[in-house]
């Protein structure tokens, strides 16, 4: 019975060691780190010149020519409710993919692309982050910082993805 037992323990300890880890692309949002799946990320670029769109929503900053592709960007300090702030050199667009499109997305600063055990990923506390709930997949470890993992997919509603889809169909046809 007792080497059932430590075969048991052996199994979970091994099992423990083979834990799922994931890459995220870090960021800084009003100094609080935040994370996206890397395989959600096209890529990251320096602030470039942003075309507004008139009467589209105050968080979408406007649009951008991105090798022919236009791609509507959204200020993340507005979409977060958060205070704006002037872009500086550290200010970058991170280029994600939402449900099949493409959306720039303003942060003060990019960090790292971290490798996160599923293990260190915490479920989301009631109490947590300047931002909505809904937006958070969980709290990562990294390191001895936190980082909120945001869910790429759910910091839009099905009206937004909408609106900034048509933002860029409307531009590019002007």
């Amino acid at each position: 019975m007792n080497n059932v037992a430590t075969q048991a323990r052996k199994k979970e300890r091994q099992a423990q060691v083979v834990q799922e880890v994931a890459q995220y692309v870090t960021f800084v949002i009003a100094s609080e780190s935040y994370g996206v799946p890397v395989l959600k990320v096209q890529e990251i670029i320096g602030m470039t010149p942003i075309v507004p769109v008139p009467n589209s929503e105050d968080f979408i900053k406007g649009v951008i020519n991105l090798r022919g592709s236009v791609v509507p960007v959204v200020d993340m300090r507005k979409r977060f409710r958060l205070e704006e702030r002037e872009y500086d050199m550290f200010t970058v667009i991170i280029i994600v993919e939402v449900k099949g499109l493409l959306v720039g997305m303003i942060v003060d600063s990019v960090s790292d692309v971290a490798d996160i055990p599923s293990g260190a990923i915490q479920q989301t506390p009631h109490l947590t982050s300047k931002i909505d709930r809904e937006f958070i997949s969980g709290i990562g470890h990294i390191n001895e910082k936190l980082a909120v993992i945001l869910d790429i997919d759910r910091i839009f509603s099905a009206d937004e993805i909408k609106t900034l889809d048509s933002t860029s169909a409307d531009t590019a046809q002007a």
